[in-house]
């Protein structure tokens, strides 16, 4: 949704149905995808499942496969510009990323989120404001003053889909959860079309 807003069209993918997706939609396999058609769009960006790096996943000893280095390697591959977004725990895993959080969108939420650039594309990521706001507790309702920690069983959908929070009017209570505010795609959009002369209107996935 951010580099729709940022004035491209967008093709999204997933191997899952996703019938909520505002956007054009193919289900497909992404790095099968972007090897075979990547180099046919203006800008590329990834999000490589998070779930082998997250601190939540650890805990329950669960083990899944580690998809940053292939689809860095398809990516690669297009001679296109590209981005790959994943967790922060992941970082060692990721070249040189940069770090977006709410906080640098006015947003009532910090999710973290990394970026890794490539094909060409630098980042420059507002400034990152002090956290002073506390988060709210997991399935706790959401105080005055306190940030949304939109993770597990968070509670009020609805103000996690709201402009505020997530700007996802849209999504399902586990779209949020595995979600990154529009805001956070929009700046990179919008960057890449200035650097990279991707005129907003042309092609992205």
């Amino acid at each position: 949704m951010g580099y729709h807003l940022a004035g491209y069209r967008v093709l999204s993918l997933d191997n899952a149905p996703q019938p909520r997706n505002p956007l054009a939609f193919l289900q497909a396999d992404a790095v099968q995808f972007i090897r075979e058609h990547g180099h046919l769009f203006d800008f590329v960006h990834a999000s490589p499942p998070c779930q082998r790096y997250t601190r939540c996943q650890k805990i329950r000893r669960r083990e899944h496969p580690d998809l940053i280095a292939p689809t860095r390697a398809a990516l690669q591959s297009t001679g296109r510009p590209w981005v790959i977004e994943n967790v922060e725990e992941a970082r060692a895993e990721l070249h040189d990323p940069v770090l977006l959080c709410g906080t640098m969108f006015g947003l009532r939420t910090y999710r973290h989120r990394l970026f890794e650039p490539g094909g060409g594309l630098a980042l420059a990521p507002p400034d990152h404001p002090v956290h002073t706001a506390p988060n709210a507790k997991m399935g706790r309702p959401v105080a005055e003053g306190e940030f949304m920690h939109v993770v597990g069983n968070f509670s009020n959908v609805p103000l996690a889909r709201s402009a505020a929070v997530m700007g996802m009017p849209w999504a399902t209570r586990d779209g949020l959860r595995e979600a990154i505010p529009p805001a956070y795609t929009e700046l990179i959009g919008r960057q890449a079309a200035a650097q990279l002369g991707v005129a907003p209107g042309r092609s992205a996935a």
